[in-house]
């Protein structure tokens, strides 16, 4: 959070006015006192973001920390038709590694992770994910975009089937995108400490918990060259020949998510400057889509488009205030149904990482040494 006060120092407004006239009339003395307390509510405000119960929760003491993280992301599409013996596909790529240092300062971390082994150019993704918690308020953002390195993992296309032969196949012919934020709020944000499971800016001295509420929008979008999937079949299916199903034939679809969550915490201390967290919400989601919208109400409000949503948060944590060490893990999961057809898409990372932290804050430079 950045403060920048508009207000000159006193004695630097002084000797400007002494040194030479002044064509600017100042502030009256009635109007300064106004100011001055703006300012105070001002920082009142932004502190009351991370006020804290030293019984429950030892602030940070530090202003900047350093800190290399390990993380495994992972994806995985669903697509399935309507009705009892409807075909379903599942995509999911291989999971990659990535390696990066990461800088922080209060509430905020800066980094960059580079991707280990081989990278094919084809193959690579564009990927955002940034989180940012105080005691009170949580904010996810992330935009995502998938490469060419999908593989199907399992099919379901007809009783009987098998479909064994087309498992771990590549597949190019889908494309995914995600885009959006969810922000939540922590209602006993005063003894649990959201941060001290995974942003590692504070200590939970003793176990507590927090019911939480939020809202969330996100713009999806799934492309699918069936015609390609249909010669995979084909290509590996070759002692009999199937037909892949009329409701997983389409191009493009785009809609939009708007979400109510609500959901509990809670911080288990089970041993001194040790942690585990664990968070679960359930999201409320409206889903309006665009572009291949069918039926009458179309422009309206539909019931079938409100479908339940999900997410994750685990986290596993040593701190002593100047090292810190762990484990995450966050999953979400969105669902989309039409009258033809369905798709589930959970995604996610896999965290780990070891971290220092350095700049002793002023009124705990007494009893340390920095």
């Amino acid at each position: 959070m950045f403060f920048v006060s508009l207000l000159a120092p006193a004695q630097e407004r002084d000797s400007i006015s002494e040194s030479q006239p002044s064509t600017v009339t100042p502030p009256s003395s009635s109007l300064r006192p106004q100011l001055a307390n703006i300012k105070k509510q001002i920082k009142k405000t932004v502190r009351g973001f991370d006020r804290l119960d030293t019984t429950f929760i030892e602030p940070q003491h530090y202003v900047f920390t350093v800190m290399l993280q390990a993380t495994h992301n992972y994806d995985i599409y669903m697509l399935r038709g309507i009705g009892n013996n409807a075909q379903s596909i599942t995509f999911a790529p291989d999971m990659n590694m990535k390696l990066g240092p990461y800088v922080g300062w209060k509430w905020f971390f800066f980094g960059y992770t580079f991707e280990l082994g081989n990278v094919n150019l084809q193959r690579i993704k564009q990927q955002l994910d940034l989180s940012i918690y105080s005691s009170q308020v949580g904010v996810d953002l992330f935009y995502r975009r998938t490469g060419n390195d999908y593989k199907l993992r399992n099919a379901n296309l007809g009783e009987g089937i098998d479909t064994s032969p087309l498992e771990g196949k590549s597949f190019n012919g889908i494309k995914a995108g995600i885009t959006g934020f969810n922000a939540y709020y922590i209602f006993n944000h005063g003894r649990f400490s959201y941060p001290a499971a995974f942003s590692q800016s504070t200590i939970q001295k003793v176990s507590c918990g927090s019911w939480m509420a939020g809202l969330g929008y996100t713009r999806n979008s799934l492309e699918l060259d069936y015609e390609r999937l249909q010669s995979l079949i084909d290509l590996n299916m070759m002692s009999k020949y199937v037909k892949l199903d009329s409701a997983l034939m389409f191009r493009k679809v785009n809609y939009n998510d708007y979400s109510i969550s609500g959901g509990y915490a809670y911080n288990w201390v089970f041993k001194k400057n040790w942690l585990f967290g664990a968070s679960l919400q359930a999201a409320l989601a409206y889903k309006k889509s665009t572009g291949d919208v069918a039926g009458n109400n179309r422009d309206g409000f539909d019931f079938k488009n409100v479908n339940l949503d999900g997410i994750g948060r685990f986290g596993l944590v040593y701190n002593n205030m100047r090292w810190y060490a762990g484990a995450s893990v966050i999953v979400h999961t969105n669902n989309y149904h039409k009258s033809r057809f369905r798709t589930n898409n959970t995604f996610g990372s896999l965290n780990m990482y070891v971290g220092y932290n350095f700049g002793l804050k002023k009124r705990y430079r007494k009893n340390h040494e920095d």
